[in-house]
């Protein structure tokens, strides 16, 4: 297969030096903010991080990004720190990149290609995966030299190497590969708008009747996979089996007036995300746009906050998820316990509708899940039931997908209560034992 695909250095590369450099005074804060982020991007590829520097240039160098002397400097404490990766926080040039590389001989990143590599794993529709991989393209392009630059130092052209000399096998290699890529790049637009064209379909004939879904969104490191986790461990789930399909980042959660809901961890929310990485991350939104309520997951603790969620509401404006019902969870409360004015500022920016949670140490963990019951209040019923012994097959329906609040023996009866999905409750049409009540 050609090789103009970026490389896929998640499985090569375990450790990672990483390099921030911001060229205002004013701007120390955010670039601390960012490689905090960009630490937090890389544990996602499950690349440690052995070391991190930020640091402040004075004159943007065009082939280096910093000063010759502090590239050599940072190469050197990479190389001391036994680093098999350096990842530079800043948008990096195809000829900075390949500088980068040929001074230190260890593989070089930027933040993009991180990003990239994360969107990749984390595409679960075909649109998400071939925008993603669109995107892959687009940035791997003008980097085709550097992928192939290793044929020509084998030595291209015989004699004196002058004006004579045949062209290397790299730079022939690297033609091929750009129409190779074009045409690639040219098939997945094609290929894309097909499939906008079919969800588009798909929507309108999904239907009402599904178990529901729920989208945990919010930006990266504001503990939404963590909260998934806890919510997951927080319910016990009889009937594991039917969900051993679902995605890594989608889980069954059983609710308290049982039913069942899907939860999906999206991907994290990133600052300073490439415009050319835009549409392929919305795509990878696909689960917020389709869910029947969104869970915006906020770091309670974190200095940003307001504008984090601000972003997060314009991002989902432009999916057409805006109107989606929402449930603010302030995570990590644990950390601002001290400090009641930063409470009392939450509280009052989010006009007291915010559930404070924990997810480390599980507190308030019972009350976002009765907000979920609470969301899905018009999808359940609470029945009164009489169903003969000899259809136990009813019986077990209940006990499988319904919450079973009163079970009694009369004759040859059994009489429930119970809370059941509307999804089956038609099946029970001829068993009342009395005019049924919505739950509430």
């Amino acid at each position: 297969m050609a090789m103009f695909d970026v490389r896929d250095k998640p499985e090569m590369v375990e450790r990672a030096f990483l390099i921030g450099a911001y060229f205002d005074r004013n701007d120390a804060y955010e670039a601390d903010s960012l490689l905090e982020e960009l630490k937090d991007l890389v544990d996602t590829l499950k690349i440690g991080v052995v070391g991190a520097e930020c640091f402040f240039v004075r004159n943007r160098n065009t082939r280096y990004l910093t000063g010759t002397g502090k590239c050599e400097e940072l190469i050197e404490q990479a190389k001391s720190l036994n680093a098999d990766c350096i990842i530079i926080d800043n948008e990096l040039s195809p000829m900075q990149q390949r500088t980068w590389e040929e001074e230190s001989g260890i593989t070089v990143i930027d933040r993009e290609e991180v990003i990239l590599d994360i969107f990749k794993m984390r595409a679960q529709t075909k649109e998400a995966r071939l925008q993603v991989e669109l995107a892959r393209m687009q940035y791997s392009l003008p980097r085709l030299a550097r992928m192939w630059s290793h044929l020509d130092r084998q030595g291209g052209g015989g004699g004196g190497g002058g004006k004579g000399a045949a062209r290397g096998e790299g730079e022939q290699q690297i033609e091929v590969d750009r129409r190779l890529a074009r045409k690639r790049i040219d098939r997945i637009r094609t290929e894309l708008e097909e499939v906008r064209k079919n969800r588009t379909t798909q929507r309108k004939q999904r239907y009402d009747e599904g178990i529901p879904q729920a989208a945990i969104v919010g930006y990266t490191n504001a503990g939404k996979s963590s909260l998934l986790n806890h919510l997951a461990g927080a319910s016990v789930l009889a009937e594991d089996k039917l969900f051993a399909t679902l995605d890594p980042t989608t889980r069954a959660i059983g609710l308290e007036d049982g039913q069942m809901l899907l939860l999906t961890d999206t991907v994290g929310f990133i600052r300073n995300l490439p415009h050319r990485l835009v549409e392929a991350f919305k795509a990878t939104l696909e689960e917020a746009v389709i869910s029947d309520f969104l869970v915006h997951v906020l770091d309670a603790g974190a200095k940003e906050v307001f504008s984090f969620y601000e972003t997060t509401n314009k991002v989902l404006e432009e999916l057409g998820a805006a109107d989606k019902p929402t449930i603010i969870v302030l995570n990590k409360v644990d950390l601002i316990e001290d400090d009641p004015e930063r409470i009392q500022e939450l509280q009052t920016y989010f006009k007291n509708k915010a559930i404070f949670v924990s997810a480390t140490e599980e507190r308030n963990i019972a009350q976002l899940m009765q907000s979920f019951c609470d969301m899905l209040a018009d999808r359940v019923s609470r029945l009164e039931l009489r169903i003969p012994q000899s259809r136990q097959d009813l019986v077990a329906l209940l006990h499988r997908e319904a919450n079973i609040l009163d079970q009694n023996y009369e004759g040859n009866d059994v009489l429930l209560t119970a809370i059941v999905p509307h999804i089956i409750k038609h099946r029970f049409d001829d068993f009342g034992a009395s005019s049924p009540s919505a739950y509430h």
